[in-house]
């Protein structure tokens, strides 16, 4: 084969402009990371494949199925792991306190979506996706599998995301001496047990498998994160996942995202912003109206509870608790909870919604 004839060939498969796709994704990953932005690794291949899509992919890039699917799956695994005895018993010890405001959260957060739907600020019953104060990733995955456009939900969760993240940071600096211990450093090549590993591995290949055969809506987030939680709950399998390898995760699903957005997706964002950004706004300020009751009412200290109420951003919220005197293991039951709530109801919200408000989906 000649060097023209093998040159033709990568260009086909689109091998450059991938290569270009995980320089620019290394770059923003990196310039994220300086300013300690939270959710980086996903964010920052998020927006390098949405400036390719415009630009020189032209909409013919597509992350292939596989390989996606195995990464929504780690993404679910990385949530089972958060699942601890710990946090398990502390939601057991004060089940009524933990219930009446993680509902409380969710009756907020769907009550904006709705709004948002009604108002047709964004298609069907994407803005009840967007507005669910679970995990990000998760939401964004999940949201695609049961109709919703998966790349406005992804821009409503993740500017949430930064929204709290920014807001948890300043009460943090607030309520905390300001010598503070900062965020942890982000390291991609720690130790791994490498037994674990493999058994992480080999159950995350019979899950994506196993997902796929059995045709499950939105399986690749729950049936890890049920199965992986009760077999580390039980001692089975330990959860061993080496930040290189969600950095992997992480961009293969901002990708797939980014690589289907449009012009028209982008301008409707452009209109929709405004109103997106006042109802995080909104849902904040209501949540923090729950974290002064909460301390008023049940005896929390106000950043335990702040952090506990914040809707969303579970991964940066547990890094800022990490840092600041807190009782990390309420903050941490809390947001899980509420994960754990959202995923199960999360589409009977949304198909109740869609009926109530009588709009399909109708993605831009």
């Amino acid at each position: 084969m000649s060097f023209s004839d093998a040159s033709r060939l990568l260009r086909d498969a689109g091998l450059p402009k991938w290569a270009l796709l995980l320089a620019l994704s290394t770059a923003l990953v990196v310039f994220l990371e300086l300013f300690a932005l939270p959710a980086s690794l996903l964010i920052g291949p998020m927006v390098a494949a949405i400036a390719l899509a415009l630009t020189v992919g032209k909409g013919k890039l597509r992350v292939p199925f596989w390989p996606l699917q195995f990464g929504q799956v780690l993404v679910g695994l990385m949530m089972a792991r958060t699942i601890t005895p710990d946090i398990l018993g502390t939601m057991a010890k004060d089940a009524p306190l933990f219930l009446l405001f993680i509902f409380s959260v969710i009756a907020i957060a769907t009550g904006l979506g709705w709004l948002l739907t009604r108002w047709q600020v964004l298609p069907g019953t994407t803005a009840v996706w967007g507005s669910s104060p679970g995990g990000a990733s998760a939401m964004v995955i999940m949201s695609e599998a049961y109709g919703a456009d998966a790349r406005l939900v992804a821009l409503m969760q993740y500017l949430r995301v930064v929204f709290v993240a920014v807001g948890a940071s300043v009460i943090s600096r607030l309520w905390v001496a300001a010598d503070g211990a900062e965020p942890p450093p982000l390291i991609l090549f720690p130790s791994v047990d490498w037994p674990a590993f493999a058994a992480t591995m080999a159950f995350a290949a019979f899950c994506a498998y196993g997902v796929r055969r059995l045709r499950l809506q939105g399986g690749t987030i729950i049936v890890p994160l049920f199965l992986g939680a009760l077999l580390q709950g039980t001692g089975v399998l330990k959860i061993e996942l080496p930040m290189w390898l969600l950095a992997i995760a992480y961009a293969l699903v901002g990708w797939s995202i980014g690589l289907r957005f449009t012009r028209s997706i982008l301008s409707h964002v452009a209109r929709a912003l405004p109103r997106v950004s006042a109802c995080i706004v909104l849902l904040m300020a209501l949540c923090g109206c729950m974290a002064v009751a909460l301390h008023v009412f049940a005896g929390i200290d106000p950043l335990t509870a702040y952090l506990a109420t914040s809707p969303g951003g579970a991964d940066s919220v547990a890094i800022i608790a990490a840092s600041s005197d807190v009782d990390v293991p309420f903050v941490m039951a809390m947001q899980t909870g509420r994960f754990l709530v959202i995923l199960m109801i999360g589409p009977m919200l949304a198909r109740f919604i869609a009926r109530r408000s009588g709009l399909a989906e109708n993605p831009v």
